[in-house]
């Protein structure tokens, strides 16, 4: 089992337009969403696949006023290993090395060496 991490999400209701959006995204992966006390912030539960999980569902939401959680999310996230990485590139198979790059924050020999472990497996 993965490590799950707490992740404290400043005014988070503030920040997001269609927040109710967005909590339900984060809930889909399976990471536990809580307000914390009657304040304005949140606690984000989740383990590295599903933060990589909620950062893929922002990218493809296009949501401009979401971006500011990808940010948070990467800044708390550990450096993935291959195998984390080469799990990604198989859940989106048309990735590029950039977009891997700025989604793990892992160097670009790693994402061209995971691409080109999932281009000769297939």
């Amino acid at each position: 089992m993965a490590e799950q991490v707490q992740i404290n999400l400043l005014s988070f209701q503030r920040k997001t337009l269609n927040s109710y959006l967005l909590k339900a995204k984060i809930r889909e992966s399976g990471a536990i969403l809580i307000r914390k006390g009657r304040s304005r912030n949140w606690i984000l539960q989740a383990d590295s696949n599903q933060i990589q999980q909620i950062i893929s569902d922002i990218e493809i939401a296009e949501q401009p006023s979401w971006l500011w959680l990808i940010k948070v999310l990467s800044k708390q996230h550990h450096q993935l290993t291959e195998s984390e990485i080469l799990n990604l590139v198989k859940l989106n198979p048309a990735i590029t090395i950039n977009q891997l790059v700025s989604l793990t924050n892992c160097t670009l020999l790693q994402a061209r060496a995971a691409l080109d472990i999932f281009e000769w497996d297939m």
